[in-house]
């Protein structure tokens, strides 16, 4: 009985999905080079090629002489044949990316978030978003996703982004829908910032090849991202890694009621600054400063940095003993001075716990969250472009 239709367009389907994904991954071959690693027959090898090709999703890329001195024309995927855009939005900074379907970014930009309402907040994102389209001349309908990072969760049934309480208003209704009417209707998907910094330093960073990988966000905020088997994993709710809701009996405000979590109280930027103050140090401090004076020999800069790393080694235990991860990475503002802070995490873990957990520093640095989000569009954006086509 003859194959049905519907099974062999599925087939032709999924044979080129196959070549393109085999190019994507492999780099640019030929007709009898895909056959040989793909197990398809020439014909079809052949027949698929020509489909991607009047498609717009593969082209031809050069031409290569094999042993037998025939020249065979090599074949990659059409990076043009859609765009995606990443936006890291932070309380002090809002970065922009946009990138073409191959993953290399045409333009960038990163601008101060002096906004104090999540609608002012919405515009500056805008606004970012539309410098570097314009920058890359990139028009918004040739955007296939946009994918936004922030701290929080979010909650696609009820629509509102969760625990976000650096950002004031950002947990309000319609946001989204309102950030996708702003950039001209495109769609949108909302991300935890440290779910994107750990698929960012996975995809492009220390993280490459690793089979369990954890990033510890350190910054405004705390937060940990989880990549396993090249996935990430966000938990049932979407909340796993917000270990800034641990208890924690030390270095939060008595007069807080520990509304980010008692442990990112006791973390954060503000923890650092917060110690610093109650240690004697003086004028307009900020955890940048005070790393920076104990670089230069501050002795209580260095007292408050060290307690820092005895409280980041609490972090780090915590996530191996759970997740018993390949590496863990130290990043976001406070891992700018992992210089210093490595060697008192490295120390308190030797004091404090048997398990010996590879810890290093970011290689991303600010652009783990932009390229996670633009890692997490591709991964969005491709299958969507394939079958548009």
């Amino acid at each position: 009985m003859d194959e049905l239709p519907w099974n062999r367009q599925r087939l032709r389907s999924n044979n080129e999905w196959l070549l393109l994904e085999h190019l994507r991954n492999e780099g640019p071959s030929s007709r009898a080079q895909l056959a040989r690693d793909t197990g398809l027959s020439k014909p079809t090898v052949s027949s698929a090629l020509a489909a991607l090709q009047s498609n717009g999703l593969v082209r031809e890329v050069g031409t290569v002489a094999s042993e037998r001195g025939r020249t065979a024309v090599l074949y990659e995927p059409d990076p043009t044949a859609g765009y995606v855009l990443g936006i890291d939005i932070g309380r002090t900074r809002v970065r922009a990316a946009v990138a073409d379907l191959s993953g290399k970014v045409l333009a960038r930009n990163d601008i101060a978030n002096r906004a104090r309402t999540a609608a002012a907040v919405a515009e500056v994102a805008t606004q970012a978003a539309d410098q570097v389209l314009a920058t890359a001349e990139v028009a918004a309908d040739q955007v296939v996703h946009v994918a936004l990072g922030s701290p929080g969760v979010f909650d696609p049934e009820d629509g509102r982004v969760h625990f976000a309480v650096n950002l004031p208003g950002w947990g309000r209704a319609g946001l989204l829908g309102d950030i996708g009417k702003r950039l001209g209707g495109l769609e949108l998907s909302m991300h935890n910032d440290a779910n994107l910094a750990a698929l960012g330093e996975y995809e492009f960073g220390v993280g490459r090849g690793s089979r369990l990988f954890v990033y510890v966000l350190l910054g405004t905020g705390l937060g940990v991202g989880i990549v396993s088997q090249g996935e990430l994993f966000t938990g049932a709710h979407g909340a796993a890694g917000e270990v800034g809701f641990l208890p924690a009996t030390f270095g939060a405000p008595k007069a807080e009621s520990h509304r980010r979590g008692a442990l990112e109280e006791a973390v954060s930027a503000e923890a650092v600054v917060r110690a610093a103050k109650d240690r004697g140090m003086t004028g307009r401090l900020t955890a940048k400063r005070v790393f920076e004076a104990a670089r230069a020999g501050d002795p209580i800069a260095a007292d408050v940095v060290r307690q820092e790393g005895e409280r980041v080694a609490l972090v780090v235990a915590a996530v191996t003993a759970v997740l018993d991860p390949d590496v863990i990475v130290l990043g976001g503002g406070l891992g700018h001075s992992s210089d210093l802070l490595l060697d008192q995490v490295r120390a308190a873990l030797q004091r404090s716990t048997p398990l010996r957990p590879t810890v290093a520093s970011s290689e991303l640095g600010d652009d783990a969250v932009l390229l996670g989000a633009i890692a997490t569009a591709l991964r969005i954006a491709r299958p969507q472009v394939f079958g548009r086509r």
